[in-house]
C-alpha cells in the first residue's frame, strides 16, 4: 500500500515580491503620519522665553552714585572718628598739662613764725620735686610771705627764708639750686585780707611761678 503524500504549497518569487510590495503599502502611511505627528508636535511647543533686559542706563548710575555715596559716608565716618580721637588726645594731654602746671604751681604753707617745711609742705614739694625732675628745662622763681603781724623788715626777712627754706629742700633732692630765683614779699601781698587766724594761716605761704620751660611739662615717670 503506498503512503498518501500531502500536498505541498510552492510559493514563486512572484508571489514573494507581490507579498512585500504589499507590506510596504501598509507600512508607508503610519511612517508619514508619525512624521506628521512629529512634525505638528514641535509647532505646537511653547516660544522660548524672551531674554532677560538688563538695566536702564539710568539705572547704572543710580548704582554707581549710591556706590560712591556709600564710600563717601564711610570715610566720612571714618575721618570723624580720627577727628574725635584727636580732640579726645588733645583734651587728655591739655588736662595733663593743667594738672602738672597746677602742681607746680601749687601753694605750701608754713606755721606762725617759722620757715621750717611742714609736713603737709613736704607731701606737696616732694611732688614737685617728680615733676621736676622730669622736665629739666623748667626754671621757678620762689616768693616767701608772711602775715601781717612784725614789722615790715621782719616779715620780709621771714618771706626770704620761707623762700630759702623751699629752695634748699629742692636742692636736697639733687635739683640744681641755678634753676630757682628766691624772693620775698614780706606782708605786702595778703592772699586773705583779714585779720583773724584762718587768714594769717593761709597768708603765710610759699608762691611758685614757672620762668621757663613750661610750655609742655612731661608727666613724671
Amino acid at each position: 500500500m503506498q503512503g498518501s503524500t500531502e500536498p505541498r504549497t510552492t510559493i514563486s518569487g512572484t508571489n514573494l515580491h507581490s507579498q512585500g510590495a504589499l507590506m510596504t503599502a501598509r507600512c508607508f502611511p503610519i511612517v508619514a503620519l508619525a512624521v506628521v505627528l512629529a512634525v505638528t508636535a514641535c509647532r505646537n511647543d511653547p516660544p522660548p522665553p524672551p531674554a532677560p533686559v538688563g538695566p536702564s542706563a539710568a539705572e547704572l548710575e543710580r548704582a554707581r552714585q549710591d556706590s560712591i555715596g556709600r564710600v563717601r559716608t564711610r570715610q566720612d565716618s571714618a575721618t570723624a572718628a580720627r577727628d574725635r580721637a584727636a580732640r579726645a588726645e588733645n583734651d587728655r594731654l591739655a588736662a595733663a598739662q593743667r594738672e602738672l602746671r597746677t602742681s607746680l604751681e601749687a601753694l605750701v604753707h608754713f606755721d606762725y613764725d617759722e620757715a621750717d617745711i611742714t609736713s603737709d609742705a613736704e607731701r606737696a614739694l616732694r611732688e614737685k620735686v617728680d615733676i621736676l625732675r622730669g622736665n629739666p628745662d623748667v626754671r621757678m622763681r620762689l616768693v616767701g610771705h608772711a602775715d601781717e603781724r612784725g614789722s615790715t623788715e621782719y616779715n620780709l626777712a621771714l618771706g626770704s627764708r620761707r623762700a630759702e627754706a623751699v629752695k634748699q629742700f629742692f636742692t636736697g633732692f639733687g635739683l640744681d639750686a641755678g634753676r630757682f630765683d628766691t624772693t620775698s614779699r614780706g606782708e605786702e601781698v595778703p592772699l586773705v585780707n583779714r585779720s583773724d587766724e584762718d587768714a594769717w594761716a593761709q597768708n603765710r605761704r610759699a608762691e611758685f611761678a614757672i620762668t621757663a620751660g613750661g610750655a609742655e611739662l612731661r608727666p613724671p615717670r
